[in-house]
């Protein structure tokens, strides 16, 4: 009797194993999709970690220059910052921050002053102060800059800017610049929005690209080298095994804050549209647990603004009637009310489109309580969309006025794809 049950328990332990086995194994081929969120994860060596084992040769003898902050890590997440120093073939001569700070502790548009890191009595100097460019003085004792930030994959985010001004630094000392490259977060497929205008350049938008334009900080660093005569001494690290249709929960990677209102992949799928609401008077979120998700001010009516919005039919997205109240930045204290924008099918989600349909939206509905701000050029890169959605100009309209610059963009940026 015995026998018998022990036999039975076995087969049914080989039976379960098995049936495990194939459902794991049908996941990470692609077949367990959901609604369009993710298609399985695939495993894939980052810049950092192909130049730990491949490339230190690039780094090897000289005294070593990293801008950096709390995404610089590796698959195990092990600080970029602590892999160098800790290299007995690397001499980790400074640490750079951009916005933000290297730990990621300062908040949008706070100035970091010059510090020594408590872990590894390296100076820091920040990129976002008094500077945002690195000054011959940072760069003294540098023989090679490197560059090992994660980007989300729209324009105005400002961690490409800051790689782009440091790329020139070099330049201009004659040093290597060395971009340790790491996935596009929403894909490398997909572009998106209105080329930039460069009479409306800033620190938000620097170069003629997209809103999403679907690049690595690596194939960036390529086109904005070359394309906009930077010429600088460039060695990109590249990645093995990223996919250009891969968002970032493919990649079998953890997602850490890139800063501190961008917590999330979800809030990195919305941020190329829902960010332009800060161009206006209306919250993006900030001072809320979901910062460019919520979006609303205190004279909004939320059931009125999401029924106009899903009236919309915008693919890949729903809108759900909101109430929140931001403990800082606009409308701070007070009770505001609009929407959480809920991406359903990511694949079909167009966030740049959906982000002017809710501004004008937004503007249709409270003409007389709704600004737009000059900000908001900068944010979308041009003169004439903030008049166009004040004198009723259709996203239509818009998508078709900036579709040729866009064809144009994607003829030169196809000579910087690296993957």
């Amino acid at each position: 009797m015995k026998k018998w049950f022990i036999a039975v328990i076995s087969a049914l332990l080989v039976m379960t194993t098995f049936t495990v086995a194939f459902a794991d194994n049908s996941h990470h081929n692609g077949k367990h999709k959901g609604k369009g969120q993710g298609k399985g994860t695939h495993k894939i060596e980052l810049g950092v970690e192909r130049l730990m084992k491949h490339e230190k040769h690039l780094l090897g003898g000289k005294r070593v220059g990293l801008i950096t902050n709390p995404t610089g890590v590796d698959s195990e997440l092990n600080s970029v910052v602590d892999l160098l120093n800790n290299d007995p073939d690397i001499h980790l001569e400074a640490l750079y921050g951009p916005e933000h700070g290297v730990r990621g502790d300062a908040q949008a548009g706070q100035y970091v002053d010059y510090y020594i890191d408590e872990v590894t009595g390296v100076p820091v100097y920040s990129l976002y102060g008094k500077t945002r460019k690195p000054t011959p003085e940072m760069l003294e004792n540098v023989d090679v800059l490197v560059f090992d930030i994660q980007d989300v994959g729209t324009r105005f985010y400002t961690y490409i800017y800051t790689m782009a001004l440091a790329m020139e630094a070099a330049e201009e000392k004659g040093i290597p610049f060395v971009v340790l490259d790491r996935p596009n977060p929403l894909g490398g497929e997909k572009i998106e929005g209105p080329v930039l205008d460069p009479e409306f350049a800033s620190f938000v938008g620097q170069y003629a690209i997209p809103l999403r334009h679907g690049m690595t900080v690596g194939e960036l660093a390529k086109l904005f080298n070359k394309e906009f005569n930077i010429n600088a001494d460039l060695k990109v690290v590249e990645m093995k095994g990223w996919k250009r249709d891969s968002y970032f929960d493919e990649t079998g990677l953890q997602f850490v804050m890139p800063s501190p209102n961008m917590p999330t992949l979800e809030t990195a799928l919305v941020y190329p549209g829902t960010a332009l609401i800060e161009g206006t008077n209306v919250s993006e979120g900030r001072g809320t647990s979901k910062p460019f998700e919520l979006l609303g001010a205190p004279f909004i009516n939320s059931t009125e603004l999401a029924s106009s919005l899903n009236n919309l039919n915008l693919p890949g997205v729903k809108f759900r009637a909101a109430s929140f109240t931001p403990t800082f930045s606009k409308h701070s204290g007070k009770l505001s009310h609009g929407v959480q924008v809920h991406v359903t099918e990511r694949t079909k989600y167009q966030p740049v489109e959906t982000g002017l349909h809710i501004v004008k939206t937004l503007k249709d509905l409270y003409p007389e309580d709704v600004q737009l701000t000059s900000f908001f050029d900068n944010l979308i890169g041009n003169g004439w969309i903030r008049p166009g959605i004040e004198n009723g100009m259709t996203v239509k309209e818009m998508k078709m006025r900036w579709g040729k610059d866009l064809k144009r963009f994607q003829v030169v940026r196809k000579q910087y794809l690296l993957y």
